[in-house]
């Protein structure tokens, strides 16, 4: 058996060794291959991000603003006391969060599109509306209070539904796709995903509180997320049951199994504790992995189509947009059906999406992935007495 080890193994001194070394300088290098898709692809892609991100900074610079501010301000802790050591500054992707950032004015407004969409069908205006009289009775020193636990709170259960219904995690796992958690690794995020805090926005409007309030939690939220994504050792243990942490979040983010599906609160592990969904390990085990199972594309422009695959383009029409005019005067019976049909469609999606929130609701407290997706997934429906 040594004498099998011996023959199988390089002596580091003969490595060393020049004369020793000619019989391996032979080996090619690897050869440079094309990207996944061809070089035509690779380009339009290339030239759609640069079309995306230039369109961003000619509506705002504050990307660059910001991003300038977190060089300065995060880079610094990030080189000095790192968390993964091993990570260098220019890690992989670093490019495409970086362009996230110059890219977010313009990104922000088909967010505020889409979350004026999601306040509305999401219905959480209806339990602000019943609670309003309730609410003007709060004296005001107490009210932001209030506010921030209302807030909090909801989004934690919006948060808590774009991780375990799949058609709403298809846009979040953009934000988690990320194997690299840094300072600029927060940006990376689909602008529907933008659209999470949409019901807590339009829940406290409803609920009266006011707009100023509603305003500072909702910005606050976005920028104080970007800190807990740095790349950074302070643990901050004595708060990890008050107040979100860097080390709370780095495990929401982490792809072990044991983590998934934990720590949705934004400002007080609170929720997660109260729903069970709270996960911080007793020892001194860190976060090691992060990502997604599944295969999410590098490129800035497949990120934003990844949600819509098998969709059909809802702009095709463009390509003869008077064919649906002339198919209405032609048979408005049969066009007045295939809209019935359409909002039918509409209607039962919107139901099935109900279904799987109140799965996800009432799953039983503290069940770990994957035996709570099972739950929620399942066509029977949810039942305690079932085994999986």
């Amino acid at each position: 058996m040594e004498e099998l080890v011996a023959a199988t193994t390089i002596p580091y001194e003969s490595i060393a060794d020049e004369s020793k070394t000619e019989q391996y300088s032979e080996v090619p290098s690897a050869p440079r291959l094309p990207p996944v898709g061809g070089w035509k692809k690779a380009i339009f892609l290339r030239l759609l991000a640069i079309i995306i991100i230039g369109s961003g900074l000619f509506i705002s610079l504050e990307g660059i603003t910001i991003v300038i501010a977190l060089f300065f301000i995060v880079v610094p802790f990030e080189r000095f006391f790192p968390r993964q050591k091993h990570q260098a500054f220019k890690r992989p992707h670093l490019e495409l969060d970086i362009g996230y950032a110059f890219a977010a004015p313009l990104l922000n407004i088909i967010a505020g599109i889409g979350a004026i969409f999601v306040a509305i069908v999401s219905l959480a205006w209806i339990p602000g509306l019943l609670i309003a009289p309730y609410v003007a009775m709060i004296p005001s020193p107490y009210k932001l209070i209030a506010g921030i636990l209302l807030f909090d709170m909801t989004i934690y259960w919006a948060h808590r539904f774009y991780h375990e219904i799949p058609i709403l995690w298809k846009f979040h796992s953009i934000h988690h796709s990320t194997e690299h958690m840094d300072w600029v690794s927060g940006f990376r995020a689909h602008p529907f995903d933008g659209t999470l805090i949409a019901p807590a926005v339009i829940f406290l409007i409803a609920a009266g509180f006011p707009n100023e309030q509603v305003g500072f939690l909702a910005v606050f939220q976005i920028v104080f997320g970007l800190f807990l994504h740095a790349n950074v050792r302070f643990r901050f243990k004595i708060f990890d049951r008050f107040i979100m942490t860097p080390e709370f979040h780095h495990w929401h983010h982490s792809n072990e199994e044991d983590a998934i599906w934990s720590n949705y609160s934004t400002f007080l592990p609170l929720w997660d504790m109260l729903f069970g969904t709270y996960f911080m390990p007793k020892d001194d085990r860190r976060p090691q992995i992060y990502g997604v199972d599944e295969i999410v594309p590098m490129t800035m422009a497949e990120q934003l189509k990844y949600p819509f695959e098998g969709v059909k383009n809802p702009l095709s029409f463009l390509r003869h947009p008077l064919r649906p005019l002339w198919s209405v005067i032609r048979h408005p019976l049969r066009s007045i059906g295939r809209g019935f049909r359409f909002i039918g469609r509409m209607i039962k999606g919107y139901l099935a999406i109900a279904k799987l929130m109140f799965r996800s609701a009432t799953r039983p407290w503290g069940e770990k992935y994957p035996s709570a997706a099972r739950h929620i997934e399942r066509s029977e429906g949810y039942t305690r007495k079932l085994k999986l």
